[in-house]
Order: structure tokens, then C-alpha cells, then sequence
């Protein structure tokens, strides 16, 4: 075959390669997909293809392994059983004619059943709520079950380290999660590691990348959740990891962030939902039951809140997450409050907030001023001009403080407080834990942390936004395409 020939034949092959590869893509991607998902993904195998197959092959999947997915459906399935006629506390009167409507869309696809005679207080003080669930470790008689993002044994954590060490010194049982690929590559994760098999904790990685074990998906779904129970009667949950406020990383230090989180401590009825969380993630890694756990007597807690825990994730076929934020939003009447430290809307989210101001309900966005993820800081701030066109006032908490607080309350009435950021990794990629919680009394403790947040920003105008460079203007809209490969 003379040069010639072969060079032809080896242009024809490539360009039917290339017309399959963009055939079978405008074929497979869209299905079951988000238009804008889709889109981003079909603009990236048409304008790089082998990259963009590649990439695809990688990370295209938003879905846990099909096994891991049979393991959630069948932990959905044993709580509906097992609180179907169960009686969880007294539900306050009047409730808001959106509200029980709400609860039963939560419950559908795997929440928790709402419960009523619950106590929950705000812990805004980064080093006081590690304190605090140190504090209560030691209290522990039976279990304690520990289950974080990122958990690291450091200065900032060693009185939670020692409260552990402590409990299961003497013969409580001490079980802990922590993500995989969030520690594995911290600069403490060794010494955790050790820490953790000398005082005997039954530890496991959550959502392991280790294809050498058996054990593969998508690497960038992460367990995001963080929460602790002790023997069932009290639990804290929120955007708090265990480990230092700059997260020991170098690079923070050297830039002065410190991360600035809210977490919650709760008591009553609504404890076992947080603890069937732990336990349905501990099935989840280690296939174990923990039979002796009862997650079926509830103690009245020390307050009158009404509490529903929502999980969500790639394991569930709908975004529970999503869902209960835009149901609040359309119920709002009067005001709506926002902190999220990556906002990051799609298309049905955007609307409802916009909408929201359309009716006359005043809307603000807490976010901060300072960006610890180059690629979902730009996507947020490619939001900022329709968000201040629409009238939603925008807070830019200042630097070197990341504002990590994940929140969102209603009126007077609802909050939401937990793991998840409104945006599209939060949605679809992360598994995450939210707590609905309704009581004119929590609310108010929510107002005092974002009147504090409000008096540590700066209000950002549509005007001085208007005078971003273009360079900026770039950046922004590149991310915001790329936010949408899901």
C-alpha cells in the first residue's frame, strides 16, 4: 500500500471515528439527562472529542454503582416499614397549609418521617461546636457514631480525638465514617488514621476510589455529610467538618482563610432519623446491620420544633435536596434568607428565587467575598447580574473568612439547616443530609446568626457589579458551562 493509499484510508477511518463518536453521543448523552447537562456535554465531545469521550467515560455517570443503589432502595424500604404506624412526638397546630404537602413530598422518596417535641440550638463558633460535640462524647454509655466529610485529627480537633479516646476506653462503642477521597490526600490523614486504630474505632472510608479492591465509581461522588449521634439521644448535624478552620492546607494558611460554619444540636424524636442515616451509610460501606441499635423508641426532646431529616444523593432516583428548597421558595410569603457558600442554580432553582422577588417577597443571598474553588466561585458569579437585576440583595461576606454555612429560612416560620450547598454538585453528584425544622423560635436563632453574617459583609450593587472586567465576565460564563457536566 503506497503512502499515499495509506493516508487516505487512515483520514476516511478517522472521520467515520469522528461521525460515530458525534452520532452515538447526540444517541446516549440527553437520555434521562437535564437539557442544560446534556448540552454541555454534547459541546464538549463535538469540540474536543476524544477528550471530551474520555472525560465522559470518567465522570458522565451521576449514579452510584447499581449495587449501591439496590443497598439505598432497600434501606428506603425498611424505614418506610418500620415508621409507617410509628408515633414520633406531637406535631405543633396550625401549620402553614403548604407545609404538610411538603413533608409528604420529603417522605416519598426516602426522608424521614416528621416528628414532633424537639430541641435544636445553633452553634455559630467554629471551635465551640467541636467543643460542644466533644462535650457530649463523653457523655456517651453505649455508641458513639461519628460520620464527616473530612475528619481530621489536629490542635483544633485533638479534645474531640481525646473524648473518643476516652468513651472507648471504656467500652462504648466508638464507629466512624470519614470520605475517602476528601482525607486521602490531606496532610493529616495518616496520623487520623492512626489515631483512630489505637483507641480501637471501628473506622471506614466512605465511597472508597480503589479499583485494586474491587471498589470503583465515579470519583467525584462524595459522601458531603456530617453528623454525630451519641446513643441515640442527642446529635448534631450542619457544614462543619471535623479538622482545623483552614483545613491544614498550605495554601489556606498562606492566604489567611478560615472557614466559618453553623452547626446544630438537636434532642428528641428527631435523633433516630439522624442516626438511621448513619446506619443506612454503615450498611451502605460495611453490608453490617447493626441490629441492637433501635431506632424505634423516641424520647421527648427538650423543645416544641417539628423536624424532618432529608437525605439525599446520587443513590435516590429524584434530588430530594432540590426539591425541598424549591417547594420553600414558592411558599414564601414575606422573606426568604439564603447562605450558601457555592450558588450555584439551575434553571428551576433560579426561577423560584427570581419569582419569589417578582411576588413581592424580599430575597437575600449570603455568599462570600472570597473563593476557595476557582471553578464554582466563577460559575456562582456568573449568576450575581440576574440575581441583583431581579432584585435579590447579594452579601458578600468579607475575606480572608470562607463562609461555609449551609442554610435557608422562610418567612418566620421554616428553616433548613445541613450539609447542602445549592448547587449542582450538591444535587446530583454528593450525598448529603438537610434537616427541615419548623418553629418560630429556631427561626429566630437563624435571624441572630444572619444578622451577624449581614454586620461581617458588604452589600454587593447591581452598579458596581456592571463594572466587572471582561476578562472577569470570561471566566464566569467558562465555569458556569462547565457546572453543568453532570
Amino acid at each position: 500500500m503506497t503512502p499515499e493509499i495509506w493516508a487516505w484510508w487512515t483520514a476516511a477511518f478517522l472521520i467515520a471515528l469522528d461521525l460515530t463518536i458525534r452520532i452515538t453521543a447526540i444517541i446516549v448523552i440527553p437520555r434521562n439527562r437535564r437539557p442544560t447537562a446534556a448540552m454541555a456535554w454534547l459541546l464538549a465531545v463535538f469540540f474536543i472529542p476524544f477528550i471530551g469521550v474520555f472525560l465522559f467515560l470518567l465522570i458522565g455517570n451521576p449514579r452510584l454503582p447499581r449495587a449501591r443503589r439496590r443497598k439505598q432502595d432497600q434501606i428506603n424500604e425498611y424505614i418506610a416499614e418500620t415508621s409507617e404506624h410509628l408515633h414520633f412526638g406531637t406535631l405543633r397546630p396550625d401549620a402553614p397549609s403548604w407545609f404538610p404537602p411538603l413533608v409528604e413530598m420529603n417522605h416519598r422518596p426516602g426522608a424521614l418521617p416528621i416528628s414532633g417535641d424537639n430541641g435544636a440550638h445553633l452553634i455559630a463558633d467554629y471551635q465551640a461546636s467541636l467543643d460542644a460535640m466533644a462535650d457530649e462524647i463523653r457523655k456517651a454509655e453505649d455508641y458513639v457514631h461519628i460520620e464527616f466529610y473530612i475528619l481530621q485529627a489536629d490542635a483544633s480537633t485533638d479534645n474531640f480525638f481525646r473524648a473518643m479516646e476516652e468513651v472507648a476506653e471504656r467500652g462504648v462503642h466508638v464507629r466512624v465514617l470519614l470520605d475517602h477521597w476528601a482525607n486521602r490526600w490531606k496532610p493529616k490523614y495518616r496520623q487520623t488514621v492512626k489515631r483512630l486504630n489505637d483507641m480501637g474505632a471501628n473506622w471506614h472510608l466512605m465511597l472508597p476510589v480503589q479499583p485494586l479492591k474491587g471498589r470503583m465509581q465515579r470519583p467525584d461522588l462524595r459522601n458531603h455529610r456530617k453528623l454525630l449521634v451519641v446513643d441515640g439521644k442527642v446529635a448534631f448535624l450542619g457544614s462543619q467538618n471535623v479538622t482545623d478552620s483552614t483545613y491544614n492546607l498550605p495554601k489556606n494558611i498562606k492566604r489567611g482563610l478560615h472557614w466559618v460554619d453553623l452547626m446544630v444540636r438537636i434532642d428528641g424524636p428527631v435523633v433516630l432519623s439522624v442516626n438511621a442515616i448513619f446506619l443506612s451509610d454503615w450498611y451502605s460501606e460495611t453490608d453490617e446491620v447493626l441490629q441492637e441499635i433501635d431506632i424505634s423508641h423516641a424520647e421527648t426532646g427538650s423543645g416544641d420544633l417539628d423536624c424532618q431529616v432529608v437525605p439525599s444523593g446520587p443513590g435516590f432516583e429524584v434530588e430530594n435536596n432540590l426539591r425541598l428548597f424549591l417547594g420553600l421558595l414558592y411558599a414564601a410569603k414575606e422573606k426568604i434568607m439564603i447562605v450558601s457558600p457555592y450558588f450555584v442554580p439551575d434553571e428551576a432553582l433560579l426561577l423560584a428565587v427570581t419569582a419569589a422577588v417578582d411576588r413581592g417577597v424580599a430575597v437575600e443571598l449570603f455568599v462570600s467575598e472570597e473563593g476557595d474553588q476557582a471553578m464554582v466561585y466563577h460559575a456562582q458569579r456568573s449568576y450575581y447580574e440576574a440575581l441583583l437585576k431581579a432584585g435579590v440583595r447579594i452579601w458578600m461576606y468579607r475575606r480572608p473568612y470562607i463562609l461555609h454555612t449551609k442554610s435557608l429560612t422562610i418567612d418566620d416560620q421554616v428553616a433548613v439547616i445541613g450539609s447542602s450547598n445549592m448547587d449542582m454538585r450538591s444535587f446530583g453528584l454528593n450525598l448529603e443530609v438537610s434537616m427541615l425544622v419548623r418553629g418560630e423560635e429556631f427561626v429566630a436563632e437563624m435571624r441572630e446568626v444572619e444578622d451577624v453574617y449581614r454586620s461581617l459583609s458588604r452589600e454587593l450593587t447591581l452598579e458596581e457589579w456592571m463594572q466587572q472586567p471582561l476578562r472577569s465576565t470570561v471566566l464566569d460564563n467558562l465555569a458556569r458551562l462547565t457546572s453543568a457536566l453532570q
